[in-house]
């Protein structure tokens, strides 16, 4: 009986003691009863690595061009369905420009949401992407190819307009400033890039020209070209194959003659998808597929698809 006795004080004293070691190591560990916030710190973490990847994607663009003292060029392509136009545009481009000594990379800003062309938004978009890595930019349609050798790409003093009217095969008029557009980074923030309103085919250039006039800019086009219209561009446009959104829907036609001082850069709402890395034929291109949003109270003409049929088949007779 003793024995017993014996054993269990034994068994009660080696049972405070383990209760106080354990009630000292609670006092002392950090522990709060605040409850985790988890999902802040997933996304910080996500975020740090977004960042950190997004440094070592720049840095093997930037290693991978033979800059020198040269400025950067970022050409910036507003893209849709146009996969056979840029598999010749990207290899045709780089032999072009490495030829001239011109350190660039291809930007393919691809429009993937359901809403109408905005080719203006595009090339915002485009804009803000590349900004802070590159020093110009050259505002590139995809079925334009330049041919005479005579045509520089490099770095601008003012707006340089590559595809000037005696020299684009289809535009002509003393204003046109589309095809190719070569600017430097503090022109387009300074004119606060493009008018975003442009749902569907035309006037965005139009447009951009008033505002680089209004911001007192010197449009520049190339000199002493011995080509014309004829041969120094090749157009890869099928008007057939590529039919043209022409179609003006609710008060479209009134409102994109208007000259636009409230959209740009500054009201660019969209959504970078994915980024992809493209090789043809050996040249490296940046898809990035992007979503643009739409206010249907400013710019209800981004979708016709709800206007009723008889107001369609009157939009279409007024053009």
């Amino acid at each position: 009986m003793s024995l017993l006795r014996s054993n269990a004080m034994k068994f009660l004293s080696i049972c405070i003691i383990i209760s106080l070691i354990l009630t000292f190591i609670i006092s002392v560990l950090p522990i709060s009863l605040e409850p985790c916030n988890c999902e802040s710190y997933i996304e910080s973490h996500n975020s740090i690595h977004n960042d950190v990847q997004n440094k070592k994607y720049y840095n093997s663009i930037i290693n991978s061009l033979n800059i020198g003292n040269k400025k950067k060029l970022a050409i910036v392509v507003p893209f849709r369905d146009r996969f056979d136009e840029l598999l010749e545009f990207a290899p045709h481009m780089n032999k072009f420009l490495t030829e001239q000594g011109v350190p660039h990379h291809i930007f393919i800003v691809n429009q993937i949401d359901r809403f109408r062309f905005n080719r203006a938004a595009l090339i915002n978009v485009g804009f803000l992407f590349v900004k802070d890595h590159f020093d110009y930019i050259a505002m590139h349609d995809v079925d334009l190819l330049p041919i005479n050798k005579d045509l520089k790409y490099e770095y601008p003093e003012s707006p340089l307009h590559i595809a000037a009217p005696g020299l684009h095969p289809k535009y002509h008029y003393p204003s046109f400033i589309g095809g190719i557009l070569l600017l430097k980074n503090d022109h387009f923030e300074l004119v606060n890039g493009m008018s975003t309103k442009y749902w569907g085919w035309g006037l965005e250039d139009d447009e951009f020209y008033v505002r680089l006039k209004d911001a007192g800019l010197e449009i520049i086009r190339p000199q002493n070209i011995k080509t014309n219209m004829t041969n120094t561009f090749v157009h890869n446009h099928d008007r057939l194959h590529r039919r043209r959104d022409t179609l003006k829907c609710y008060n479209q036609k009134e409102e994109t003659r208007k000259r636009d001082r409230k959209t740009g850069l500054n009201t660019m709402k969209y959504n970078i998808n994915a980024r992809k890395e493209l090789d043809i034929d050996g040249v490296r291109v940046t898809v990035l597929n992007v979503k643009l949003e739409c206010d249907k109270n400013l710019t209800p003409w981004c979708d016709c698809t709800e206007m009723p049929k008889e107001s369609k088949l009157k939009s279409k007779g007024r053009r």
